[in-house]
């Protein structure tokens, strides 16, 4: 059975992200129509002016804008975490109505695969024998839809699973200041730290700052700090 490696593509944006956020900004505090703002919002750059509502914690306006994640070669694991972040919404290759008798993918964790080829071995052996106790249920629970619900109960959190994921702006900044954390566990900050660059890529004066807590001042991990404020903030202003 083959191992599975972190695939994550953005799919889609809001439109005119800047000028829709900095619209529903100054219609707050506007006596004009929205067609009015929308016009000069679209026509003159909305950076320093965003960079004040930033600063400013005004952040609901930016649950306007929202981007759309492809997200593949990720494991059972990692998606406990990931719907732990509930203003977002996720649909998920269900392991009820896709049938894994021939196969499943895995992620194989690098701690152990740095600790060689024989424990690597060890790990895929442990995943083939999974796959024969879910063949075995599926037969004595019979094929279809009853046989799979059950018979997943002896798949591995390793197991791959695929979703597409839709958050808002204001809860991707959210995200990654906790998931792009040195603190947060590997699989979920190599997601984050890659969905952030595609971020940066589309959008960079919405993501300029974004990021682990510390790259916009004190470590907010306290005393579990990684004590790598330094070279987490290159990383990621260059990133």
């Amino acid at each position: 059975m083959p191992s599975a490696e972190l695939h994550v593509e953005l799919l889609a944006s809001t439109p005119g992200q800047q000028e829709l956020i900095a619209t529903a900004a100054k219609l707050c505090y506007s006596k004009s129509t929205i067609d009015t703002l929308m016009q000069k919002s679209s026509t003159q750059d909305q950076q320093s002016f965003l960079d004040k509502i930033m600063s400013s914690g005004h952040l609901s306006v930016f649950e306007h804008a929202s981007f759309t994640f492809g997200i593949e070669g990720v494991s059972r694991v990692l998606l406990a975490q990931l719907t732990r972040h509930r203003i977002a919404s996720y649909s998920v290759q269900s392991q009820r109505y896709v049938s894994y008798a021939e196969t499943f993918n895995y992620i194989i964790p690098p701690n152990i695969k740095a600790l060689g080829n024989e424990a690597e071995q060890e790990y895929e052996r442990q995943m083939a024998q999974m796959h024969i106790w879910y063949q075995a249920w599926q037969k004595v629970l019979e094929a279809g839809e009853s046989g799979n619900e059950d018979a997943r109960f002896v798949l591995p959190g390793a197991c791959e699973t695929r979703l597409i994921m839709t958050m808002n702006v204001r809860e991707l900044l959210h995200f990654f200041a906790l998931r792009c954390c040195n603190r947060a566990q590997w699989e979920i900050r190599e997601l984050a730290t890659q969905m952030l660059r595609l971020c940066k890529d589309c959008a960079p004066g919405l993501f300029e700052e974004a990021g682990p807590g510390c790259i916009r001042g004190a470590c907010p991990e306290s005393g579990k700090t990684c004590g790598k404020q330094s070279e987490v903030r290159a990383k990621f202003r260059n990133l």
